[in-house]
């Protein structure tokens, strides 16, 4: 399915200057990641403030996604986010696996942003 026919799917909502918004929400998105992994990889501290930004600009483009497709929550791309915060969650809150487990998000999170369309707008249920 490309751009322009997902574009076109019934229920699509879009608004001037949204493509704009999720992309400086993407900006906080990975300096919230780029201070998360110093956090955790090398000790860098402030790691409950780098995730608190990663979060709240995560959940602005979640946001924006759903709004705009409201199949989003039910294709892979949305299940996908959703176990996503569950492993986050997970990682702030499990110190002797936070390593490990931010290996793990870091991959599948690229897995799944850059997976095909054909796979990321699956609509799973």
């Amino acid at each position: 399915m490309s751009k322009r026919d997902r574009d076109d799917e019934p229920g699509r909502r879009d608004f001037p200057g949204r493509s704009l918004l999720i992309n400086l929400l993407r900006v906080f998105h990975v300096a919230g990641l780029a201070g998360l992994s110093a956090a955790i990889l090398a000790g860098g501290g402030a790691l409950t403030q780098w995730a608190a930004l990663m979060l709240a600009s995560g959940v602005g483009i979640i946001g924006l996604d759903a709004w705009a497709n409201p199949l989003y929550f039910r294709q892979a791309k949305g299940v996908g986010t959703l176990v996503k915060l569950a492993l986050v969650g997970i990682l702030m809150s499990w110190e002797p696996g936070r390593q490990p487990l931010f290996w793990f998000l870091l991959a599948f999170s690229v897995a799944l942003s850059h997976a095909p369309g054909r796979i990321r707008h699956r609509q799973l249920f």
